[in-house]
C-alpha cells in the first residue's frame, strides 16, 4: 500500500522535477525495494527458522515428557525394588536369627551328646577293664584249683576254663557210693581242698550241679528218681562247702540236672560213669558289670 502511494507521488513529481532528481529517486527507490525484498526474504527465513525451532521444540518437549514418564516409571520400579529389598532384608535377618538360634540349640545338643559319649566311653573302658580283670581272676582261680586238686585228677576230677567260667567236674565214684548222696572220705577231702581255694575268692558265684546217667533209680526210701538223687547230691556238696566259714552262703546254688545233660553216650559203661558226676561251675559276680551296662544303655 505504501509502495503504491510512493509510485503515485513519484509520477506526479516526475512531471515537475528534473531528470537528475528523478533518476536519483528512482535509484533510491530501487535500493529501498531491494532492501525491502531482502528484509522480506530475511523475515521469511526467520519465520521458517522459527517454525523449525518450534517444531524441534515441540519434538524436544514431547521427548522430554516421554523421558519424564520413563523416569517416573523407573523411579516407581526402583521404589518397588527398594521395598522388596527391605522386605527381603527383614525376612533374611529374621530367618538368619532363627537359624542362629537353631544352630545354638543344635550345638548345645551336640555338646551334650559329646559329654554323654565321653561318659559312655569311660563306662565302656571301665567295663572292659573290669571284664579283663575278671578274666585274669578266673585264670588265676583255675590255676589255683588245678594245683590244689592235682592229687584227685586221676580219680575222675577235672578242672577246665571255658566261656569265661571255671568248671570243676567230679565223677560220682570219687564222691558217692551207688544210690547214695553221702559224700565219702576221699570226696570230702577233695571238697575241702576246693573250699579252701573258694574261700579266698568271695566274689565268685558257685553253682553245684548234680548229674546222673539214664539208668532209672530203683532204690528205696524218699527218693523219686534220678532227678531227685542229683539234687540231693548237689545239696550235699553245698552243705559241706558251708562248713568252711569263709564261704558266703549267698554265693552258693544247688541244682539237680538228672540225666538230661549227658557229656558221653549212656550206651557204654564208661559213658554212664562219666555222666554220673558233680559239676562245680564257678563264674564271676556280674552285679557290677550289670550296673555299668545299665548306665551305658
Amino acid at each position: 500500500m505504501k509502495i503504491n502511494a510512493f509510485i503515485i507521488i513519484t509520477l506526479c513529481i516526475t512531471s515537475c522535477v528534473s531528470n537528475r532528481v528523478f533518476n536519483d529517486l528512482e535509484s533510491r527507490y530501487a535500493q529501498v525495494k531491494d532492501n525491502f525484498n531482502r528484509q522480506t526474504k530475511s523475515i521469511e527465513n526467520l519465520n521458517a527458522e522459527i517454525k523449525g525451532l518450534r517444531e524441534k521444540f515441540a519434538t524436544l518437549e514431547q521427548n522430554l515428557e516421554e523421558t519424564e514418564d520413563s523416569l517416573n516409571q523407573k523411579q516407581q520400579k526402583i521404589e518397588q525394588l527398594e521395598s522388596s529389598l527391605d522386605l527381603l532384608k527383614l525376612n533374611s535377618e529374621t530367618r538368619l536369627n532363627e537359624r542362629i538360634k537353631e544352630n545354638e540349640v543344635l550345638m548345645q545338643k551336640i555338646a551334650e551328646r559329646e559329654n554323654e559319649l565321653s561318659d559312655r566311653i569311660a563306662r565302656v573302658d571301665e567295663l572292659e577293664g573290669l571284664i579283663t580283670s575278671q578274666k585274669e581272676a578266673m585264670r588265676n582261680l583255675k590255676e589255683k584249683l588245678s594245683d590244689a586238686l592235682l592229687n584227685f585228677e586221676d580219680k575222675g576230677l577235672t578242672v577246665e576254663a571255658r566261656d569265661g567260667k571255671v568248671y570243676v567236674s567230679m565223677e560220682n565214684k570219687l564222691l558217692f557210693k551207688s544210690g547214695s548222696w553221702t559224700v565219702g572220705a576221699e570226696g570230702r577231702s577233695a571238697i575241702e581242698e576246693l573250699g579252701n581255694v573258694l574261700s579266698d575268692n568271695p566274689d565268685i558265684s558257685i553253682l553245684i550241679e548234680g548229674h546222673t546217667d539214664n539208668v532209672p533209680y530203683r532204690g528205696k526210701g524218699s527218693l523219686r528218681g534220678n532227678w531227685d538223687l542229683s539234687t540231693k547230691r548237689a545239696t550235699a556238696i553245698v552243705n559241706q562247702l558251708l562248713e568252711n566259714p569263709y564261704i558266703l552262703p549267698q554265693n552258693l546254688t544247688a541244682a539237680g540236672r538228672g540225666e538230661y545233660l549227658p557229656i558221653a553216650p549212656n550206651s557204654t559203661r564208661e559213658g554212664r560213669a562219666a555222666n554220673r558226676r558233680i559239676e562245680v561251675v564257678l563264674s564271676p559276680q556280674l552285679d557290677e558289670i550289670k550296673q555299668i551296662i545299665n548306665t551305658i544303655d
